[in-house]
């Protein structure tokens, strides 16, 4: 780099001298995090860098982003966005929710995992065109696992099994869960993938904003509520008006007075993952931070993803000119060059 600034040239991959109007374009790594149905909003980011030429060399994702930047390496991100804005509603996301009592997860995870299969198939992360990472979380030691070789499906799974929703994955010795546990968005795989520049795109950003803490707070009066008469009789008569799959599917969601296993949960893993999050972009910060205002979507928001796109592609743009100067400022225009545009 300090030959190139001194106007000297450097060599070649044949190691032939290579002229100033040659320069090197830096190594770019992407760190896409974590969120779930948020995570739609990866697509945008990732459509809008590319039509402004900003290629990633490496892609590190997890969680969701693991799923997002492994179809992109593979080429087949046009197939989660068909497939985001298939879905018309609730009922169609219900359909994708095996619920099983017998695992380690209440869901089991195999229906969204022939998705993931017909959509990219067999491919290995070493066949990919770039250099792709998902990150996972070993469950018995807490280890943050960065899985580099194997099919690309198993990785995305591996990387989005939220504890206690989704089963551990086994990939050789180990049982992995979602990555977000270690590394919610994962600058530091991108950097050491060779990355010299680091664009990261955080979800949660916006999710709690800057948290307090309630210093006095006690019991509340319950109030006391009125049941018709005709309610508690129609209970008495109709006691199981749904099947056995609807009753866990309702309990699993909550209702409107109530939070469900799976709200409770991930309301407990969203508080987590904001923590870890601020303090490991703190410690090892990247150069370049897109945050999509997301916050109000739920994890199961598939259905929204156009609006998730949307929200994703204007985050994007809005991040473009500092993108283009850190690209710039790493590989500065040769001497005597015109000044190159940061439009």
């Amino acid at each position: 780099m300090l030959d190139i600034l001194k106007g000297r040239g450097v060599n070649g991959a044949n190691g032939e001298k290579v002229g100033l109007g040659s320069i090197r374009k830096p190594v770019i790594g992407l760190a896409l995090g974590g969120g779930a149905a948020r995570g739609f909003a990866h697509i945008g980011i990732m459509r809008t860098l590319l039509a402004n030429g900003i290629v990633p060399d490496v892609v590190v994702g997890t969680s969701i982003g693991a799923v997002v930047g492994g179809l992109h390496a593979a080429g087949r991100l046009d197939t989660l966005e068909e497939w985001g804005r298939s879905l018309q509603g609730m009922r169609n996301i219900l359909s994708y929710l095996d619920i099983r009592l017998d695992g380690s997860g209440l869901l089991g995870g195999e229906k969204l995992a022939t998705r993931l299969e017909e959509a990219i198939g067999h491919i290995l992360i070493e066949d990919l065109p770039i250099k792709f990472a998902s990150v996972a979380t070993e469950v018995r030691t807490g280890h943050e696992i960065w899985l580099t070789r194997g099919r690309v499906v198993d990785a995305m799974r591996a990387s989005y099994a939220l504890p206690g929703i989704f089963s551990p994955v086994l990939i050789g010795d180990r049982w992995l869960v979602d990555g977000a546990l270690v590394n919610p968005v994962p600058v530091s795989a991108a950097r050491a993938l060779g990355a010299e520049i680091v664009i990261a795109a955080n979800l949660s950003s916006d999710i709690f904003t800057h948290s307090t803490t309630i210093y006095s707070h006690g019991a509340m009066p319950a109030p006391v509520r009125a049941v018709p008469e005709e309610t508690t009789t129609a209970k008495r008569r109709f006691p199981r008006l749904f099947s056995a799959e609807k009753t866990m599917k309702r309990e699993f969601f909550g209702s409107a007075g109530r939070p469900g296993i799976s709200s409770v949960m991930v309301d407990a893993f969203n508080i987590m993952q904001d923590r870890i999050t601020r303090a490991r972009l703190a410690g090892d910060p990247p150069d370049l931070l897109i945050t999509p205002r997301v916050g109000q979507f739920g994890w199961f928001d598939f259905h929204r993803s156009e609006d998730l796109i949307a929200l994703g592609t204007r985050a994007a743009e809005r991040a473009l000119d500092s993108i283009q100067e850190a690209i710039h400022v790493l590989a500065p225009a040769p001497e005597g060059a015109a000044p190159k545009s940061l439009e």
